[in-house]
């Protein structure tokens, strides 16, 4: 019998889980208060689901479940949003000179010969280390270790001049 209503709660769950979840989000005003009250009514409609699936329309019982969850949420004191006489907002961060400088970065790399930009991307895009890097192109670590330095050299150098100019 309980797979039987397990079964059959799974399939209503389905049948109207977007539509509950758009009747949350239309409650509360917010995506995850929305998914936490669905859940939260949901769990409920699970443990009582044989009483709930007899009612003549479960999906508006369900949804007052719904709603009563938002509501409990709400009355709780520790959940309260209480203003503040002022927002003191954090710099925003320099989004463009970051952008700018990792094209820079990614231009001065694709610049270098194809094994030390191997060896830097598998360096520090794929965080190998150099015993990784060795194995998965077939040369010794010290070789690995003589590529990256050359290559860390020639792209310090390259973006120095980009700097200076």
């Amino acid at each position: 019998m309980v797979v039987a209503v397990h079964a059959d709660f799974e399939a209503w769950v389905a049948a109207h889980e977007a539509a509950l979840l758009r009747f949350g989000y239309l409650l509360t005003g917010n995506a995850q208060a929305a998914e936490e009250a669905v859940q939260a009514a949901l769990t409920t409609a699970y443990v009582n689901w044989e009483r709930i699936s007899e009612a003549d329309h479960p999906d508006r019982y369900v949804r007052r479940m719904i709603a009563n969850a938002h509501i409990s949420r709400w009355r709780r004191w520790d959940q309260r949003v209480t203003p503040v006489a002022e927002v003191r907002r954090a710099e925003a961060p320099d989004l463009a000179g970051t952008v700018a400088e990792r094209d820079a970065i990614w231009h001065v790399c694709r610049a270098l010969p194809p094994r030390q930009r191997a060896v830097v991307v598998l360096r520090f895009y794929e965080d190998l280390d150099h015993a990784e890097i060795a194995a998965l192109l077939g040369i010794g670590e010290s070789s690995v270790r003589s590529a990256l330095h050359r290559a860390l050299a020639s792209m310090r150098t390259a973006l120095s001049q980009e700097d200076a100019t």
